[in-house]
């Protein structure tokens, strides 16, 4: 490869270097259109900006971006540009594991951990010490240590390999079409800070992208387009995000089970007898919990031989229940409530017992705890 070539590509590297990593050294950022068409030579510096969550493992992570910003003069002076890079370059770090490290208060592993940087995170260094990185990756702030981390070049090509082009709405209701035109059929809207994948700039006031694995099309004059890389997560974040996915898995539909009219006025009838005088939700937990032994291989699998299995509900083996069903008084909530958990719908995830509280661990709903 000649000179001239050499020069050039390694001139292109640091337009990239600049564009990309710059944006660590700052909090504050500029938004560019998308449709601008920059070559890589106007692109050579790029602000930082947070925006919406996302997950690294499946699980609600904050989302890293860096903004590439356009309309920067050229400068013809390449050892100016070399310095910049070399500079901006050493602010960058990324973890280098294979899932998840410990971020820490202090630099020291008996320090309290204050968060979790996951795979393909990464983040700006604030500072060194003894073989630790004091790092700011979204709302985490905190040491790590280098053995898990990467720096420099590194870091640079690890990011440009994990992060991904998103565009942006600037607008509160930018349709997604079908087709690069104002006329064609419209597959979603977009509302304003909401983003997407980023597949093609057309160059022609159009950008593709990727909608629920779908190519679709927005016009470039009302998104900015960003480059993203995942964050990290505080203790905090972690806490509130785990509790959240408790009460998701409460109420994950479970799949239907069938039942005649007479299996359904059965259940109807249970429900009424054991939380009659609950809350909604409570009924609709007595009826899973039904339900969900129905699905147990551990109990019959029939409605009729759950709620009559020894032992089990006392309303079932006194009497009550036969007389509520026979007398055809079942209010309309616990009717409801028997067809939702048929259909599926929990309120107690997968819980196969419950009973008056009494101090027991378990899913509380009115009087009743569902374990």
């Amino acid at each position: 490869m000649n000179k001239v070539a050499t020069l050039s590509l390694r001139v292109m590297r640091l337009f990239i270097i600049c564009g990309l990593v710059f944006v660590l050294t700052n909090s504050q950022g500029l938004t560019v259109n998308a449709r601008s068409n920059n070559t890589i030579s106007d692109v050579a510096a790029g602000i930082s900006n947070i925006i919406s969550p996302v997950s690294p493992l499946g699980i609600d992570a904050d989302a890293y971006e860096v903004i590439v910003a356009s309309s920067v003069t050229k400068s013809s002076d390449a050892s100016s540009a070399s310095s910049t890079a070399e500079e901006t370059e050493s602010k960058i770090v990324m973890a280098n594991v294979s899932r998840a490290m410990n971020v820490r208060e202090e630099p020291s592993e008996d320090s309290a951990k204050v968060g979790v940087l996951y795979k393909d995170c990464g983040g700006k260094i604030l500072e060194r010490k003894d073989g630790w990185t004091k790092l700011q990756s979204g709302d985490l702030i905190g040491w790590a240590k280098d053995d898990y981390l990467l720096f420099g070049e590194d870091a640079m090509n690890l990011a440009s390999d994990v992060g991904k082009q998103v565009v942006k709405s600037q607008s509160s209701a930018l349709n997604i079409r079908k087709e690069a035109d104002e006329n064609a059929e419209v597959l979603g809207v977009l509302t304003e800070k909401v983003f997407v994948d980023m597949i093609e700039d057309l160059g022609n006031g159009w950008i593709s992208v990727d909608y629920n694995d779908e190519t679709g099309y927005v016009q470039s004059d009302y998104v900015t387009s960003e480059f993203k890389i995942d964050q990290g997560e505080t203790i905090a974040a972690i806490k509130i995000r785990e509790e959240e996915e408790k009460k998701a898995a409460l109420t994950r539909n479970r799949g239907a089970v069938s039942a005649d009219a007479d299996e359904v006025k059965l259940l109807a009838a249970l429900i009424q007898c054991e939380a009659g005088n609950q809350p909604y939700e409570g009924k609709v937990g007595v009826g899973a919990v039904v339900l969900n032994r129905v699905r147990s291989g551990a109990y019959p699998n029939t409605i009729y031989s759950v709620i009559y299995a020894s032992g089990q509900f006392t309303p079932a083996l006194n009497g009550t229940v036969a007389r509520v069903y026979n007398s055809g008084k079942i209010a309309d909530s616990n009717y409801q409530a028997a067809q939702a958990a048929l259909n599926g719908e929990t309120t107690v995830g997968g819980a196969l017992h419950f009973r008056r509280v009494n101090g027991r661990e378990g899913i509380i709903i009115g009087a009743h705890v569902f374990y």
